[in-house]
């Protein structure tokens, strides 16, 4: 309020010593040429209702008088000119004097140091990670190592598959399951000092549908853990390097996103010849040099690449004999799927973009999943250029392309026709992802599509394992048989029972009822069991077949649309 401030010379307010009288230090024109020990500072009307008794014993605490002059007046705010006006003096001012508003002072806070201390930064941990990689893709990441830290490799131990096969450890998950808190913490301490030692990979093979044996590398569950914790920082970086059409072994991709994106590329594009290629021996031929050289394009951190070049040079152990390791990464490996894509990205993804932006003309498109493609090409010069150059690049690296896999066949639209009118038949279908593709056309319309069937090879030889499996249940009860094909048939359709592929699932599952009522006529001389039983009985214990994907266009537009493309 205006009136609680001084009212200029005159005003009575108690003094120092609790008498009634007029202070000097007050001015009429608010101005003052001395006592600047006071700092003109004008007194509250207010405290003119101070008790003199209170002032005198407030007063009585201070050793000096002049440090108590108008020590209950002074205002916090509103202070005085201490210099005359222009002119002023016996003429009337010609300007006029005024208060001002005291200057706002900062709040009192110590000094800040002057070198930021490491634990005032707060670390944004893989999600920073992931948002650096995604703004910044020239940049080489040179500390990453941290990350591993005693959280991650649980997780990464928790996300292991509890009944995978043991390496040459010989330790399973539920063993190291065991003290869990002290073996992480080892763990830990081992990676981040330099003392952790990979372990030689188990080999066993894996025989292939068409006879051929695949050897698969089985990893210790100690490297298992830290593998996955790697692989989980290494996604962080490579998943916004990896380009739109590589598919394999990705976070939140799939065979069938695959072959939607296969299937709407075929339909939507003016492609006309289709390269079916392959990488003979992928997994066993990844030259360390040019893996790790790769590598150093995003990562700078040396601690992490001695890592991955320790489980590279680990070896395998067959039947108990080591042998050393100079190419390749084992196939089974937790981290040799990534490292393999970050082969490929390099090798092919990068150089197909290229190609398809300098070299071609027509349309090209590319479905990558892991070391398996498809290029379809609207021209077969065109095609056939690009293959030879394919070529000599992977021989650059040390790949090469499987020799009875590598095809160049006519397919699309117009392959149809093309080929009659040219008395050659129809066109040639290819394997891709477990489907045989044909060109085919719509049953309402007429237009042109893709089918789609089950590798009628591949599934021969699952009929011919379960067959093996059969046998060996022989004396089990009916139920417990029933129950166990019901979840490998269960199994079968959440992969095959794709659009237009209901005959396959038919044949598929009248053969599996077929090779039950064989197992079941077995277990005795005197069987009664016919067909129309079986039939009854596959009723109550097999699931009816029905399509669960949906057409390749639906749901390719609508992840699409979602911006998951």
């Amino acid at each position: 309020m205006p009136t609680l401030f001084g009212q200029g010379e005159g005003s009575i307010v108690p003094t120092a010593i609790g008498k009634v009288g007029t202070d000097t230090a007050e001015s009429q024109n608010l101005c003052m040429r001395g006592n600047s020990r006071c700092e003109n500072r004008e007194i509250p009307l207010a405290l003119r209702r101070t008790p003199p008794g209170e002032m005198q014993r407030r007063s009585a605490n201070l050793t000096e008088g002049n440090a108590d002059m108008n020590a209950f007046g002074k205002s916090d705010e509103f202070v005085v000119p201490s210099t005359q006006a222009n002119k002023a003096g016996s003429e009337p001012v010609a300007e006029s004097v005024e208060g001002r508003i005291s200057a706002k002072r900062n709040v009192s806070t110590p000094d800040p140091d002057r070198t930021p201390k490491r634990t005032n930064r707060g670390s944004l941990g893989l999600a920073g990670v992931r948002v650096t990689a995604r703004a910044q893709p020239g940049l080489k990441f040179t500390s990453l190592l941290h990350h591993v830290n005693v959280a991650l490799l649980r997780t990464a131990f928790f996300d292991l598959k509890k009944t995978a096969a043991v390496g040459i450890d010989e330790v399973t998950w539920y063993d190291y399951e065991q003290g869990l808190d002290d073996r992480l913490a080892d763990l830990h301490g081992r990676i981040h000092c330099g003392a952790y030692r990979a372990k030689p990979s188990k080999r066993i093979y894996l025989t292939k549908p068409d006879g051929r044996e695949r050897p698969i590398g089985i990893a210790a569950l100690e490297d298992k853990v830290v593998q996955k914790a790697v692989a989980v920082v290494l996604e962080c970086i490579y998943e916004h390097d990896f380009l739109g059409f590589s598919y394999g072994f990705r976070p939140g991709r799939s065979q069938h996103q695959a072959l939607d994106a296969l299937s709407v590329a075929l339909t939507s594009r003016k492609v006309n010849w289709i390269v079916d290629a392959d990488v003979a021996g992928f997994f066993d031929t990844i030259d360390h040099l040019w893996l790790i050289q790769f590598l150093e394009h995003r990562i700078g951190d040396q601690r992490l690449l001695r890592l991955i070049g320790k489980w590279l040079r680990a070896g395998v152990s067959d039947d108990g004999e080591w042998s050393e390791t100079t190419v390749g990464t084992p196939q089974g490996a937790v981290i040799s799927p990534l490292l393999g894509n970050v082969f490929l990205h390099y090798v092919l993804d990068l150089w197909i973009r290229w190609w398809r932006k300098q070299e071609g003309r027509g349309d090209v498109v590319v479905i990558r999943y892991a070391d398996d493609f498809v290029i379809g090409f609207e021209r077969k010069a065109e095609a056939e250029a690009c293959l030879d150059e394919l070529r000599a690049r992977f021989a650059k690296f040390g790949l090469k392309l499987h020799d009875t896999k590598m095809r160049l066949l006519e397919f699309g639209r117009h392959a149809t026709a093309r080929r009659t009118a040219r008395r050659e038949g129809g066109p040639e279908t290819f394997d891709f992802l477990g489907f045989t593709h044909r060109c085919g056309v719509t049953r309402s319309h007429g237009w042109f599509t893709i089918h789609r069937a089950s590798i009628a090879k591949r599934m021969r030889a699952k009929l011919a394992t379960l067959k093996e499996q059969l046998r060996k249940r022989l004396h089990l009860p009916i139920g417990a048989n029933g129950r166990w094909l019901r979840s490998v048939l269960q199994g079968w359709l959440n992969y095959h029972a794709v659009p237009g592929n209901m005959p396959r699932l038919q044949q598929f599952r009248q053969a599996l009822g077929r090779l039950w009522l064989q197992q079941l006529r077995r277990r005795s001389q005197r069987s009664n069991w016919t067909w129309e039983r079986m039939l009854q009985l596959m009723e109550r214990h097999l699931p009816p077949l029905r399509i669960l994907h949906p057409y390749p266009d639906k749901r390719f537009r609508a992840r699409l649309n979602a911006g998951a493309v």
